[in-house]
Parts: C-alpha cells; structure tokens; sequence
C-alpha cells in the first residue's frame, strides 16, 4: 500500500492503533484469511490458462490494487453500527459571544489559574487543523498539576467554581472508584505526551461538542474517527477557563464529557457520564446515563496527528 506523502505543514492523522487485544489480532487474521481463499476459489471458477495467464503477468500492481480494497473495505465498516438508535436531531449551538482565542492567549490564562505550569509548543497552532477539529486548544497535562488524574480534576473544578457561579452535584464523589478516564482516552493522552515531551501544556485540535451533538456517550465513542478520542471533564474544565462564553447562556449546547466514565454507586460499574450544563443559576457540573441521547449535549472531542 502507497504510503502517505506529507509536507512539513501538512496534518496526517495519527490513528489510535495498536491497542488491540491478542484474540481480536488472531480473529482478524483468520477471517481476513478465510475471506482471501474464499475470493481465490470463486475467481479461479472464471479463469482459463490465457487468462489467469494475465494476472499473473499483473503480479505487483494486482497485489497493491487487492490490498488497497481490502484496507478500503475494512476501514468502512471500522465504524461501529452499535447504538444507532441512541441519536437524536438537535439544532443546539455555541453562543453567538464564543470565540477561540489564539493559543498564546489560552496557556496565558491557564497560567494564571494553574502558576506552576511550565513549557508549551505554541508554535503547533501554526499548523492547518486535523479534519473534524475546530480549533487549536492549549490543554494541560493534569500529570503537571496532580498525582492522580482525580485529584486533578478537583483541582480544575475548584479553580472554575472560584472564577465562576458552580454548582457541583457530585461533591466527594470524584475518586477513582466513581470517575476514571476512557481507555481510549488514556491512550491518546500518552500518545499526546510522548509527542510534545517536555511541555506541560499540549496543543490540541479539537471540537466543542458541535460534531457529535444529540448521540448519546457510547454512540459517540463507538463511530469515532480512528484519530479520535473523547475529552473528559479535567480537559473541558480547563477549555471553560480560557473560554468561559462556551457555556453562559441557558440555550446553548451543553457538554457531556465522554472521555470519562462514572460509576454512580462507586461499584465500578461505569455507566454514567460527567456533564457541564448552564442555567441561571450558572455551570452545574452532574453526571447523566451514557446509554440516553438527548439533543441539549454533544461530545467535545480530540484529534491526534503525526508530527511530520
């Protein structure tokens, strides 16, 4: 298969691969197996000497031509037909005040929230965005601010509700037997460090919720795009502070934080979502089912890319 040229400006999408299991490499492997021997027999079936005669003379350009319709094949039914029936139209919009600021602009803030972060590549957000992003977000990595990914998104929460009219229905319950990272986010979180080493804030291209507005959470994270992961609460708290016109007024499209899990009774039976909704009351931080679909929320999400 061809391999992708890119120029030094160019976004070539990083997919979260890799992470497969041994019995889903093997089952692969055997059906894709299985499906190559049953194409031989039906396609012998119409060959006589003179023209199998043919394909073998194709020999390289035969080879690259099945294999791109295989990847073609496959990467078209890559996205899941679970959870269809969880999708809902919705005509939820940011508010008309919602503007992303330059990235030197968001890591100022973000250091005045959080003092002791340190180094970001600024000079990424020079870069065209990766399709499906929206724009360039300065996010901290929550290792620079916390041992745990819990503590900081306390932490993060508490800096909101200092800035903020907050209200938090889930107060102490936000440990790791309640709330944990997607695994999906997890991986593309470490992809994203390895990437810009050093720097305790990364540059990301991402969507506010926009793309996938009206699905419920598990719908969202099944029809993903390969480069695609969802944001969790500690992200999106940190977007509310460089961006806080994302959520202040009652009618917008509110956030459900798919890349994270709750598990309501702290059993580890994570079938809940975090959420940010507004009301006049202000930012309410609560939890919803991942299984309802509702057209008021959609889920912001990250899209990684290789550094070429």
């Amino acid at each position: 298969m061809a391999t992708t040229q890119a120029t030094p400006q160019q976004i070539v999408p990083l997919h979260l691969s890799g992470n497969m299991t041994e019995q889903q490499n093997r089952m692969l492997q055997d059906f894709l197996s299985d499906a190559a021997q049953t194409a031989y027999k039906m396609a012998i079936e119409q060959l006589d000497r003179q023209s199998a005669q043919s394909v073998l003379d194709m020999n390289l350009t035969l080879k690259k031509e099945v294999a791109e319709k295989v990847v073609e094949i496959i990467h078209r039914h890559a996205v899941s037909e679970k959870y269809k029936d969880e999708q809902v139209g919705s005509n939820r919009v940011y508010p008309p005040t919602y503007k992303v600021r330059p990235i030197e602009a968001q890591v100022t803030e973000l250091r005045k929230a959080f003092p002791s972060l340190g180094a970001c590549l600024e000079k990424l957000s020079r870069r065209e965005l990766p399709e499906g992003a929206e724009a360039w977000f300065a996010i901290p990595r929550w290792q620079a601010l916390a041992s745990t990914y819990n503590e900081a998104v306390e932490m993060a929460l508490g800096v909101l509700s200092a800035r903020r009219r907050f209200s938090n229905r889930i107060t102490g319950k936000l440990g790791a037997m309640y709330l944990r990272q997607a695994e999906r986010s997890r991986l593309a979180e470490k992809i994203l460090g390895e990437q810009q080493e050093g720097n305790d804030i990364v540059v990301l291209g991402a969507q506010a919720g926009m793309l996938h507005r009206g699905s419920s959470s598990r719908r969202t994270r099944v029809a993903m795009a390969g480069n695609e992961f969802g944001l969790g609460a500690f992200s999106f708290a940190c977007m509310l502070l460089t961006h806080p016109e994302r959520l202040s007024t009652g009618d917008t499209l509110m956030i459900d934080c798919g890349g994270d899990e709750y598990s309501v009774r702290g059993d580890f039976t994570f079938d809940r979502v975090p959420l940010f909704d507004f009301d006049l009351s202000g930012i309410e931080f609560s939890i919803f089912y991942d299984d309802r679909a509702r057209n008021l929320w959609g889920t912001p999400t990250g899209f990684l890319y290789k550094l070429v």
